[in-house]
């Protein structure tokens, strides 16, 4: 595997890249493997180094963006598999839960640190070949006593990252309304009989719709889709697989009790219980958790046509998301009530005083312009953003941790 550049921390290094970027603090590209899964190699990462981790650890399927945790991957986890690491302006690469740990309120603002004491959010692309195998993640009743929390997410599917839907573009949700516990049990107890265990089969999929999305709370069944998802969402990686055959391959046993209590092992009723069953068979399913953006107030209200932005994730307590787009040329001042992470998918140009650009290519190691992190105080006075292209839009996408206050439905 490449070796990463230096990583370690210093209180020096953490105050130098916050007031050197105004705020803006620049992180280097977060890369997980995933044994389960084949990539759909939209991610813009190098064709050479979708296996970079070797053949025993999966291929490359997702880039975790703004991320204050470690991936799960068994043993063979790397020290900073999953955690994102800010780029120092005078070299090296910074632990970014250390970093967090160092500035606290002032990176994430008091509210969210008070609440929480750390920044309890992370976005991801996922980016399969075929669709994920059906899986539920914890709520926090099962969590919590496991030493992790729940895991609530959310998609979008970006058109900027979708120039194809690969080979399974359809996602399974939820269960149709008439199934019963009974049933349910049935087809998890085939999951160890070897072959498929066909579960998808008291579900329901739905066909993927670029520029929309699903609010996919802890507690329902989901097989995502094999479109490139942008996905906000709580910051665990606790799961339960359900499905024993996908991407044309047995998913391993151990991963339908990843995240099971060692005496529980066996034990479905404690699956069946990971279950929030009212939403799983809501008879209204899609009207309730599909995600159909609207443009924000701050949007709406401007007499500057050259940016648009919207909220492309709104349902979920835990975090949300926004589009932006600038137009060929044009200027913007954005302002928010809250820190984020951005990405930029589309364009380039500079936000704050950094260079932005959406990289055709990367490879394994190398550092990008396009993913940063803006702190709460820069995001109130504002981060201009610049599109430096005479043809083509700089678009980003900015997810916030939770409560957001900025964020308003009526009619929605």
């Amino acid at each position: 595997m490449p070796s990463l550049p230096d990583v370690t921390f210093s209180a020096s290094a953490a105050e130098r890249a916050l007031d050197q970027g105004d705020g803006v603090i620049r992180l280097a590209p977060t890369w997980v493997p995933r044994v389960f899964c084949t990539p759909g190699r939209r991610i813009r990462l190098h064709p050479d180094d979708y296996y970079a981790y070797g053949k025993d650890r999966g291929g490359i399927d997702e880039r975790w963006l703004a991320s204050p945790i470690r991936a799960d991957n068994g043993p063979a986890t790397g020290a900073f598999e999953g955690l994102s690491l800010v780029v120092d302006p005078d070299g090296g690469l910074l632990p970014f839960d250390q970093f967090i740990a160092h500035h606290g309120a002032n990176l994430i603002g008091e509210r969210i640190w008070d609440a929480h004491g750390k920044w309890p959010v992370f976005a991801k692309f996922f980016d399969n070949e075929q669709a994920l195998p059906f899986h539920v993640h914890h709520r926090d009743e099962h969590a919590l006593p496991l030493g992790k929390v729940s895991k609530p997410e959310a998609y979008y599917y970006s058109p900027q990252m979708n120039n194809h839907l690969a080979a399974h573009p359809v996602t399974f949700l939820g269960l149709q309304p008439q199934v019963t516990r009974a049933q349910l049990r049935e087809r998890l107890f085939a999951f160890g009989q070897g072959g498929d265990n066909r579960i998808t089969e008291l579900s329901l999929g739905y066909r993927t719709r670029l520029g929309t999305g699903w609010d996919v709370p802890a507690g329902l069944l989901h097989a995502p889709g094999s479109a490139c998802t942008y996905e906000p969402q709580a910051a665990s990686d606790v799961l339960c697989m359900c499905e024993s055959w996908s991407n044309n391959r047995e998913v391993p046993d151990e991963l339908l009790w990843k995240d099971a209590p060692r005496d529980r092992v066996g034990d479905y009723d404690y699956i069946l219980d990971l279950l929030d069953w009212d939403r799983n068979t809501d008879p209204d399913f899609a009207p309730h958790r599909q995600l159909i953006p609207f443009e924000t107030a701050e949007s709406l209200a401007t007499a500057d046509p050259g940016w648009t932005e919207r909220w492309i994730v709104y349902k979920s307590p835990t975090f949300s998301a926004k589009e932006l787009t600038v137009e060929p040329g044009a200027t913007a001042v954005i302002t928010d009530t809250d820190a984020y992470g951005a990405i930029v998918v589309q364009g380039h140009g500079t936000l704050g005083v950094h260079p932005a650009a959406a990289p055709t290519m990367i490879r394994f190691g190398q550092l990008t312009e396009d993913e940063f992190f803006v702190s709460e105080a820069a995001a109130r006075r504002g981060v201009r953003v610049v599109n430096a292209s005479a043809t083509e839009p700089l678009v980003v996408l900015k997810h916030f941790g939770p409560g957001n206050a900025s964020l308003d439905l009526p009619g929605h």
